[in-house]
């Protein structure tokens, strides 16, 4: 699958998206290194806090069927710039993508900026920050 391929898939599922507090729509698409193909979207709730991100449905819908090797991800949705992601999204890609990982962010327009995961959070909180020396 190439780029532009992975973008529209990004762009088609965020017509699933629930967003009944937002009305902002966004897609996620998601590549494994094994060739398979994990979309997402991101599904509200009237308490905030436990909206999910279309990024992280994408990244936890491939963690849960055993996926571990991720190859590159797109982002779409109605924005001016390509949509950046968030910080909690972020930090999540942080943990599931290698440093060097291409994720693709896009807006309707067909604007888009490449970026790899250690671009979009630099000096990111790592598993091994847990390492519990000395205690």
């Amino acid at each position: 699958m190439d780029r532009e391929q992975l973008m529209q898939e990004a762009v088609n599922i965020r017509e699933k998206a629930y967003v009944p507090y937002s009305q902002f729509p966004v897609g996620a698409a998601l590549v494994t290194k094994s060739g398979k193909l994990y979309t997402g979207c991101n599904i509200e709730n009237s308490a905030y806090s436990v909206t999910c991100c279309a990024e992280r449905v994408a990244i936890f819908k491939a963690i849960s069927e055993g996926e571990t090797e991720f190859k590159e991800m797109a982002v779409a949705a109605n924005t001016e710039r390509p949509v950046p992601p968030c910080g909690a999204c972020r930090q999540v890609m942080s943990e599931f993508f290698s440093s060097k990982m291409e994720i693709h962010l896009t807006n309707l327009q067909g604007s888009a900026k490449t970026f790899t995961t250690d671009e979009l959070l630099p000096f990111s909180f790592q598993p091994d920050d847990l390492n519990k020396s000395g205690s």
